[in-house]
Order: structure tokens, then sequence, then C-alpha cells
């Protein structure tokens, strides 16, 4: 065994210090980050990822991005290990993860996997108990170091080995940060976003649109973008609308708008974009949603709505309405 190890560096806070510990005790560490289309974190265009990428300048290791794809959306569509309070399905997230970063390990030739999990802290997937399934699971029994926690889990082989000095290493435990705020301080680390980090599908909202999108149509990668902006309605015949909030969201379901969607754009009078995405969209559906629209537009009387079907453009006059006419409809 070699000094040599896989880090996951998620650009939170845990992970940022589980990295410093190693990495001071002369460890040679490559930085992995992984990419998904959930998380919550935002800090400048990238997210987390830029902050790990500046960690990982900071202290001159490597670092390399993966992107989570295919099998990703395969275990949130079906999670062995079942969901969370939403439809998070950290457990097997975690393990795919330690999987990929096995696959990096066995191909750079380090000899094991630092994390920044911290015992007790998410109840999904870092109590003893999951934390010991995830390392079964994961074909990593005993290879994952986890520096933050380390003194409260049995002895890695790194540990055993004289790799790393398990004196060195910590034993927080719990869902306060105190401590890791203050080993922050310590070591100079002022600036790190996304200390509990995010991820949408523990928001109950998002996890509703999910299962929604799961049942009538399917989850995939191409479609997550759209699920995280307007209003969300689903017609009685699985026909799917969705309305713009801001001026923001209204250009994006412009661009996202898909050829086979039909896309409702609100004439002379303020109001939101829209998309309806039905198999075969009927006059009754294009009637519908440009009613659901002027719904939001400012003003009382008749909308002039203009949309495109099939590079077709038209226009339809409807009646202002009551927006709680359709919140039953509303996902």
């Amino acid at each position: 065994m070699n000094k040599k190890a896989i880090a996951l560096m998620s650009g939170g806070l845990d992970s940022t210090l589980a990295v410093r510990l190693l990495h001071d005790m002369g460890i040679e560490i490559l930085g992995a980050h992984f990419t998904g289309p959930f998380c919550t974190c935002d800090r400048g265009n990238e997210g987390c990822m830029s902050y790990a990428r500046i960690i990982a300048k900071e202290l001159g290791i490597q670092f390399k991005i993966y992107s989570l794809g295919k099998e990703y959306m395969e275990i949130v569509a079906n999670p062995p290990h079942g969901y969370g309070s939403g439809v998070n399905p950290c457990i097997d997230c975690r393990i795919l993860l330690l999987k990929k970063a096995k696959e990096l390990m066995d191909e750079e030739g380090a000899s094991f996997i630092v994390t920044g999990d911290v015992v007790g802290q998410r109840p999904m997937s870092q109590l003893r108990k999951k934390i010991e399934l995830i390392d079964r699971d994961s074909g990593l029994g005993g290879l994952i170091l986890r520096p933050l926690s380390a003194k409260e889990l049995p002895e890695t082989i790194p540990e055993k080995e004289g790799i790393v000095d398990r004196t060195k290493l910590l034993g927080i435990t719990g869902r306060r940060r105190k401590e890791q705020m203050d080993l922050a301080k310590k070591l100079d680390i002022g600036d790190y976003p996304c200390p509990a980090g995010g991820c949408l599908l523990t928001d109950k909202n998002f996890a509703a649109r999910i299962r929604d999108l799961m049942a009538h149509e399917g989850l995939e990668l191409a479609t997550v973008p759209l699920l995280k902006i307007g209003r969300h309605y689903r017609l009685e015949n699985g026909a799917k609308v969705v309305i713009g909030r801001n001026q923001a969201e209204n250009e994006k379901l412009e661009r996202m708008a898909k050829d086979a969607d039909v896309l409702f754009i609100p004439e002379k009078v303020m109001g939101p974009s829209a998309i309806l995405r039905a198999k075969d969209p009927e006059s009754d559906q294009i009637e519908l949603t440009a009613t659901m629209l002027a719904a939001f537009c400012d003003g009382e009387g008749p909308v002039e709505v203009s949309y495109r079907q099939n590079s077709k453009q038209s226009t339809i006059n409807v009646q202002h309405t009551s927006r709680d006419l359709y919140s039953s409809s509303r996902i």
C-alpha cells in the first residue's frame, strides 16, 4: 500500500477539511469531483465544483471532474436501498460515487479513498449501520478513510499499515458543525460555501415533480432542467403545462421548448411564457393552456396569446380567469 489516495471533493466544508488533514500528513491526493443535476449549491457558474477546484489548486493537488449520467439517473428512478425524505437515493448515490472512485483508484495506482463523511450527520447515509452497508456494497471495506470521524469507526487498512497516523484523525459525530467550523478557522480556511451541501431530491416540491415525471414520461437527464423552473401542471389527459414565474424563467422556457412542444407567449400585455408538452397537442389542450397562461397576465380583460406549434405561428384569444381554477392540477 502506498501513500496515494483518491479524495471525494464535493466543494463543501467537510470534504475540504478531510483533504486538508490528509494533505498535511504527506498523503498524495487526487481530488475527484462528481457532478450531478440536482445540487442546490451555487457559487458563480459552476457551484461547488468551482470551490473544489480552488481548494485543489491551493493545495497543489491533482483534480478531476466526472459527470454522472445514465447510471445515476437509473438509481434515482429505481434505488435498491430506497429513498430518503424525498426521492433522494442517498445510499445508492454514495455507493455509485465510491465505485467510480474505485475505478479511478485502480487507474491511478492509489491505495485508498478519502471522504468527508461525518458519523450521524446525514440520517440517510451516514449512520454507522448505513456506513457499514455502503462500505460492503461498494466493495471497498477497509479502504474508505473518513478523517473527520475516524476515531469513531473501526481502523481502516491504511491506518493499520501505518500509512495514515490515526492519532492525527478526528472523532466528530452528529449534525452540529461547530467542530468543523472551529477547525476551519484553525487551518485558516475562511471561505467555504455550502457547509451542509444540498440536493434538490430532498425537497418535497421538487420530489413531487420527479415522481410525476416518472409516472407519466420517464426520467431522463435531458428532462431535469425543465423541472427546476416554472409552475408545473399535469392535465387530466396526461399533458403537461409549464408556466414561467419571471422574465429569466420565461427566456429559459422559450429556449427549452422542443419542436414537438407548443410554446405560448402573451401579446400586448405583461405575462409569462408557457410550454404545453403532449404527445399530439389538440385544440382543446391549446385553448386550456392559453387560458391558464392568461390567468397570470396583467389586467382583467381578454388576452391575445400567440403560440408556435410545429414551427407554425398562430394566435388565440382567451378570457382572463382566476389562477385558483387550476390549483388542483398543479404539481
